[in-house]
């Protein structure tokens, strides 16, 4: 699903209205009916309601909501926000009349000042003040306003986008001057900004609503942004031929564990082998061996020459692709073997965990990654390699810049994790679960995505599906054990499923 920007949409809006025939008042109804059936469905008629209605479309909106909701039985409570005597858009201004028309006159306030309402948690909060018509950040009465929302512990549903916050980028907003919504109605696409944690308690849950915007302007608008779903995925995944065997599914090579932290080599290896790689070889040190044997028989066992670390990361057999990182440490000779594997080999590597720290400790390696390599950090992680970020949105930006900078790959993991190409696309993954916050899912993470690049997926397509299928693995494992008690162990086993999943 494409994201666009605010300013995108209301082309798009555009187009619909002057080109395909379809007038502002059908799309506002649209937008109305459905946040009116979302409300009819989950509230009663006896819950008190407030609706915050501005003088722009976001207004309109609101006001068509409350004469939809008199009609299904409420007594909303509605505010319109109707400053300067008459600023109120063509819309709005005809949204008020038909409400006003229906008789319920006694039950509209029109307001020329930002009037500080009392609300409690019983109530039901409409906000329809600005969505995404917002220019400036709030201040005044509207910034009091939202605040008042905010902290009155009612439940608030935002059209479109909460009042105070920009679809897109929020530098300039301070979170408390936005209204917190519970739930954001989208309407027919998700804002670049409910992807980014900083927003997460602004936006709360979101759901999109479709109506009906011109599928022409749609696909004919172009945008940087992307949110993965299961049939993106489904069309990337390539069915198995008949007569095919293991060596027309590559050869991976993980270095991975060291003393201690060999689960880690475990996990990725099962993440990797579920995912189908055809061959798979760990190289690890020594003392790692029957773990491995035991625990993940299907792999080939490369013992290093040193017992407790890896101190060699030369490409050997012939493989089709490597990853490196997880559980390997960052020992002296560790970090030697790594800057000899970044410098020496040329083609993308999938680089993870205990190598990423490296790397920071490193940082002239950056120089040396092979282009289209992919490098999946946390937050912490990537702040170390690149410079500690204070938002989540200042994350993404610095990784759009160094991915295009270093012509690398950055998966950065996260609620939606965002996958950076260097050509300044990203693609926000939809799949997961909270379950999957546990050690050693992101040692699966690096299994996947270096067993797809095994099997001849470019770089873009084995990051983008490597996540959702690692995201939807967590999703069913954590149906059987829940977010509590899921395992790392418990998402790689899945993987095969999720596969199944997305395929069927």
């Amino acid at each position: 699903m494409k994201i666009f920007s605010t300013e995108n949409i209301r082309k798009i809006d555009r187009v619909t209205i002057e080109e395909e025939g379809v007038s502002s008042q059908e799309l506002i109804r649209r937008v109305a009916e459905a946040v009116t059936s979302e409300i009819v469905a989950h509230w009663s008629p006896s819950t008190p309601v407030v609706i915050f209605a501005g003088s722009g479309n976001n207004g309109a909106d609101a006001l068509v909501v409350g004469r939809m909701l008199l009609e299904a039985g409420f007594y909303p409570r509605i505010l319109l926000f109707n400053f300067h005597g008459d600023s109120l858009s063509r819309d709005c201004r005809q949204a008020k009349h038909d409400l006003l028309a229906t008789g319920y006159q006694g039950l509209v306030e029109i307001i020329d000042r930002a009037e500080l309402p009392t609300l409690t948690p019983e109530h039901l909060v409409v906000d329809g003040l600005f969505g995404s018509g917002l220019r400036e950040p709030l201040e005044g009465g509207f910034m009091m306003l939202a605040r008042v929302i905010s902290e009155s512990g009612a439940t608030v549903i935002s059209i479109d986008v909460p009042s105070g916050m920009f679809g897109d980028w929020n530098a300039r907003v301070i979170g408390r001057n936005v209204v917190h919504a519970n739930l954001t109605i989208a309407v027919q696409f998700p804002r670049l900004a409910f992807f980014l944690s900083d927003n997460a308690d602004l936006v709360g849950r979101w759901k999109v609503i479709d109506i009906g915007l011109s599928e022409r302007a749609i696909l004919n608008t172009p945008t940087k942004y992307f949110y993965v779903e299961r049939d993106e995925v489904s069309a990337v995944l390539k069915s198995r031929k008949p007569f095919s065997s293991k060596a027309d599914y590559g050869h991976a090579l993980l270095f991975s564990g060291c003393y201690g932290m060999t689960g880690a080599a475990v996990m990725a290896a099962r993440g990797a082998l579920r995912s189908g790689v055809g061959k798979l070889t760990v190289h690890s040190a020594r003392a790692a061996f029957p773990v491995l044997q035991g625990q993940v028989p299907e792999a080939l066992f490369s013992p290093d020459r040193q017992d407790y670390v890896i101190s060699d990361m030369s490409a050997r057999f012939n493989c089709s692709a490597i990853g490196v990182g997880p559980g390997i440490g960052t020992n002296d000779a560790t970090r030697g073997a790594l800057e000899t594997l970044i410098k020496s080999y040329k083609r993308p590597l999938v680089i993870d965990a205990d190598a990423l720290n490296a790397i920071a400790q490193n940082q002239s390696l950056l120089d040396h990654i092979a282009p289209g390599s992919i490098l999946t950090p946390h937050a912490g992680e990537f702040d170390r390699i690149f410079g500690a970020q204070t938002s989540a949105e200042g994350r993404l930006l610095k990784a759009i810049e160094v991915s295009h900078r270093y012509k690398i790959l950055i998966v950065l993991k996260g609620h939606y994790t965002a996958t950076v190409r260097p050509d300044g696309k990203v693609f926000f993954n939809s799949s997961g679960t909270p379950a999957m916050a546990t050690a050693g899912s992101g040692d699966v993470l690096t299994g996947i995505i270096t067993s797809l690049l095994a099997q001849g997926y470019k770089p873009e397509s084995a990051s983008v599906a490597g996540v959702y299928i690692h995201g939807l693995a967590g999703e069913i494992a954590a149906d059987t054990h829940g977010e509590y008690g899921t395992t790392g162990m418990d998402i790689a086993d899945a993987v095969g499923r999720a596969i199944k999943v997305i395929m069927e």
